[in-house]
């Protein structure tokens, strides 16, 4: 059982429901939340947990390895979900995403590594094994990442294998496709799409928006974590996903039709990406063995996420 827990990215969209689903599950743990706040975070995300006398906030840099060193003092979980993870931002400035992603996870582990910390889970994703037209890829699968941000994170893939590999650590790594989820800055295709049309913008589309993405909640995304702590083997890697897929055009009419928005007159079709991966898919038999499943539906899930957006809109007046 964790005593003491550290999570980087605390405070971001997907950090934020891990602290508050860990916090349910450890009770009786210290936890240090540890988040830069970027443009993507906010520490009013983590409110209800600030609160708890066993939780300590930490605004400080994953690149600031003195802080890392002092903050996982004692630790005998440490959980790296910090990243730098918009795929056109990372078209027009790469350089921050190998310095957070790679960098950052390389100063992560060195930290980890000196404080002896007994167990690390690092949060990569299924975009490294690169687009994927035939069968699902298994955690065995070579890594072929095709965008400087997919690069970025294969990067940290590549220093948690040399970390288990050279100092024996026991490091557990998780790839997710698309996570959604109330908190989410409007930058990626759901959240985005919900803010321009309650903000009355129209939401632009790379191509025909014909690519497919799996979606997955971020809840179940914490439950799969969950699992991973209590039965995950040491040095393994875990793909988790949906069996859902939807292509872009869709998920945008499905939120369309949900706030009352003409479609066709609120949407503006883009030139695509540079390269726009067609479709991730992957192999999610190793956790369901660790009796995982997904039990939340996108569709299900969307009139409860706009309502969170609506209510909580002056979040992203920035």
């Amino acid at each position: 059982m964790a005593k003491k827990i550290f999570i980087t990215g605390a405070a971001g969209f997907i950090g934020s429901h891990l602290s508050e689903k860990l916090y349910e599950t450890f009770k009786n743990a210290k936890f240090v939340l540890y988040d830069k706040i970027t443009y993507a975070a906010n520490k009013n995300y983590l409110s209800k947990l600030l609160k708890k006398k066993n939780i300590i906030f930490v605004r400080d840099d994953i690149l600031n390895f003195k802080s890392l060193q002092n903050n996982l003092s004692n630790v005998d979980l440490a959980i790296n979900v910090a990243a730098e993870s918009h795929v056109d931002n990372s078209f027009g400035n790469s350089l921050i995403f190998t310095k957070t992603n790679t960098l950052g996870t390389h100063f992560f582990l060195e930290a980890c590594r000196k404080r002896k910390v007994k167990k690390i889970i690092h949060v990569s994703t299924d975009e490294v094994y690169g687009e994927n037209l035939a069968k699902p890829y298994k955690e065995n699968q070579l890594l072929n990442p095709s965008n400087p941000y997919s690069a970025s994170k294969a990067g940290a893939d590549m220093m948690v294998n040399a970390y288990k590999k050279s100092y024996k650590m026991n490091i557990i790594t998780v790839r997710a496709n698309n996570i959604y989820g109330t908190r989410q800055y409007p930058e990626k295709l759901i959240s985005k799409s919900i803010y321009n049309f309650i903000n009355n913008k129209k939401m632009t589309v790379h191509g025909k928006g014909n690519n497919y993405r799996f979606y997955l909640s971020v809840n179940d995304f914490c439950e799969g974590i969950i699992q991973i702590i209590f039965k995950g083997k040491s040095g393994q890697v875990y793909n988790i996903a949906s069996e859902k897929k939807f292509k872009v055009i869709e998920i945008i009419k499905i939120i369309a039709k949900y706030l009352n928005k003409n479609f066709k007159k609120n949407i503006k079709f883009i030139k695509d990406r540079p390269f726009n991966d067609k479709i991730y898919k992957i192999n999610c038999n190793k956790i369901k063995s660790l009796n995982w499943s997904t039990r939340h539906n996108l569709e299900d899930d969307l009139p409860k996420i706009c309502r969170w957006y609506k209510k909580n809109i002056n979040y992203f007046k920035k």
